[in-house]
């Protein structure tokens, strides 16, 4: 049971780690990033339709991301909805394909981003302790109701810490990377 407990900490904070890392990805830098458009969705039919599943996504170039979309009907419904998602980009086609030029950040932007980026590691970091704080109370619970020893309750509570720390750790390295990747020119 303890070894469910702790399978089921370092799950959860592993999903949180993951979470933090899919909204990371998605911060606009200065570069092409083609995960910046996993969240966005265009109307295929009648129904909406995450972008990625109705066109390729390339970075033939540092500072452009080009999207082929499988039907060219979807060109105009694609820069559309990058218009509508309101990301600062300003699409362009060439007929066979949705060009977006990717602009430089002003000072300003850079700035906000970071903090924005800071709020979400914030949020990571808050789920991994909250996930702490719940492993160490089904522990606790569990040793009262099973009559385990409090060294060994100690010595579990010891691994969800440890647990703990690495993933503060891994978020403390997303955000760095992050903001590095956001202050470069």
């Amino acid at each position: 049971m303890i070894d469910d407990i702790l399978i089921d900490v370092k799950h959860r904070m592993d999903q949180a780690l993951v979470h933090c890392q899919g909204e990371l990805n998605k911060v606009r830098t200065g570069r092409a990033n083609p995960e910046m458009f996993n969240s966005l969705t265009v109307d295929y039919y009648g129904s909406m339709t995450p972008l990625n599943q109705v066109s390729t996504i390339s970075v033939p170039e540092p500072r452009l991301i080009t999207l082929t979309p499988y039907e060219k009907t979807l060109i105009p419904i694609i820069e559309k909805a990058i218009m509508d998602a309101n990301m600062g980009f300003t699409p362009g086609n060439n007929g066979n394909s949705v060009m977006i030029p990717i602009p430089p950040l002003s000072e300003e932007r850079r700035q906000e981003l970071n903090k924005f980026v800071h709020h979400l590691v914030e949020e990571g970091r808050i789920a991994v302790r909250n996930v702490r704080r719940d492993g160490i109370h089904h522990l606790q619970d569990f040793g009262k109701e099973d009559h385990v020893s409090e060294d060994i309750i100690k010595d579990n509570e010891g691994e969800i810490q440890k647990l703990t720390d690495d993933h503060i750790t891994k978020l403390n390295t997303l955000q760095n990377e992050k903001e590095k990747e956001i202050l470069e020119f």
